[in-house]
């Protein structure tokens, strides 16, 4: 091999290299970090509507979604919340499973750990066990937490992100944060969930949410702050 073979193949080599950090560049800057709505909003009180296998572009709003999710430090994204009433949310339960050296194993973070998945078009068809506690927050309710009973166990049907049909049980925390996302789509937040007098005694600061006068560490979407108002 001669002195110009070898510079031509290194010249090959680089541009494969330039062009291959391209291509990765440009797909970091396709995934969007998309405003999460903030409490107030109507489309958070409405049930969402099935969506078919021709819904445009479902692959790169389920990548958006889960980017949002994580941009959010948050463990799952329902469709209402990016602004679309459809019936679609994302989970990573993954957070859950992470323990401190001098924690004990939490029962309900069993099989946690790598629990990500896509739910379309999902029903609820049984609950079963013991409700129990526990305090819940949300990415369209920013620095509130309050104490949400629901059922440990739950039944559902669901298709994945390749269309793929499911019918499982889920328990422990997978059911909990389901459960909470599902609400989503049905139009029903955590806070819904807590007493006449709880809701009252928040209602000042879920006034200031809904106005954005709250500093979160990731893009929201306020009701008073729509074009034209």
């Amino acid at each position: 091999m001669n002195f110009l073979t070898v510079e031509r193949a290194e010249i090959i080599r680089e541009t494969r290299i330039v062009l291959g950090f391209c291509i990765t560049e440009i797909k970091k800057k396709s995934k969007m970090i998309l405003p999460i709505v903030a409490y107030g909003d109507p489309i958070l009180k409405k049930e969402a509507v099935e969506i078919d296998q021709d819904y445009p572009e479902l692959n790169k709003l389920i990548e958006d979604m889960f980017e949002t999710m994580y941009e959010a430090s948050g463990v799952g994204l329902a469709a209402p919340q990016i602004n679309r009433s459809i019936r679609l949310f994302v989970v990573d339960g993954s957070p859950f499973a992470e323990t401190d050296e001098d924690e004990e194993e939490d029962p309900m973070a069993e099989g946690m750990e790598g629990f990500k998945r896509v739910f379309i078009n999902p029903i609820i068809e049984e609950e079963a066990g013991e409700a129990w506690g526990f305090h819940e927050g949300c990415l369209s309710i920013p620095k509130i937490r309050e104490e949400v009973y629901r059922k440990e166990k739950i039944r559902m049907t669901y298709y994945d992100e390749n269309w793929q049909f499911h019918d499982e049980w889920f328990d422990g925390y997978k059911a909990r944060i389901i459960q909470h996302e599902y609400d989503h789509i049905e139009g029903v937040l955590f806070t819904d969930h807590l007493s006449v007098l709880k809701r009252r005694l928040l209602a000042k600061r879920l006034q200031n949410i809904s106005q954005g006068l709250i500093s979160v560490a990731y893009k929201m979407k306020f009701p008073s702050f729509k074009k034209g108002k």
